[in-house]
């Protein structure tokens, strides 16, 4: 059940990927980016991926990834922008986001003022969230997609390069392919875990907030 999981969730990435070339990956990131749980750590690497078999660029997989974090961002942005906090929290909770991430959101756009749109997307919680307070403190669309786009490129990049490097040595190293292979049962069975904590986590945080 679970190798069926990954296997589909893989599987519909790299399709969208192969298909739609540098703007399926941009429309993934897009996804991510509107705080739907699909992760970039995954989305990018496969792109890397593509890169080491001669199909994709590397600079041009990271500007297309950042282009889908601008265009992702602007959901949230204008879920902030429009309908303030309550609107964040009101779409949110379909999404499994509770007040919990918002605060942490709010609190280090709060700190850093517009500089945290740039900042807040080089780290891995609060880049998902970040958007929000921006849209709420009304922060003016040029800059915040300069700094989305600045702060989120690195981001892809790195995410990118490892893909590639791991890519490359795929067939050429056996060491690694045995590895992956000895780990797929406890990676599997890791992620499962880490989902059920996550989404219980985050379930009994909206369940707080309702009460």
């Amino acid at each position: 059940m679970v190798e069926h999981i990954l296997a589909a969730l893989a599987t519909f990435i790299v399709g969208v990927i192969a298909s739609g070339g540098y703007c399926g990956l941009a429309l993934l990131m897009a996804i991510e980016s509107a705080c739907v749980p699909l992760p970039s750590e995954i989305i990018m690497p496969f792109a890397g991926y593509l890169v080491s078999t001669g199909r994709f660029d590397l600079y041009l997989a990271a500007t297309a990834g950042a282009i889908g974090c601008n265009l992702g961002s602007v959901v949230a942005y204008e879920i902030g922008k429009r309908g303030g906090r309550p609107a964040a929290e009101r779409w949110g909770r379909y999404l499994l986001i509770g007040p919990g991430e918002l605060d942490a959101a709010d609190r280090f756009f709060e700190r850093f003022g517009a500089p945290a749109v740039l900042i807040g997307r080089l780290l891995p919680l609060i880049r998902s969230f970040i958007a929000f307070p921006a849209g709420v403190a009304r922060m003016r669309l040029l800059p915040f997609h300069a700094y989305t786009f600045i702060g989120s490129w690195p981001w892809c990049f790195g995410l990118a390069w490892v893909g590639m490097k791991l890519g490359a040595r795929w067939d050429s190293d056996p060491r690694i392919k045995a590895a992956f292979h000895r780990a797929d049962l406890g990676i599997a069975v890791v992620l499962v875990l880490l989902v059920a904590v996550f989404v219980r986590h985050r379930m009994r945080g909206l369940k707080r907030t309702e009460r």
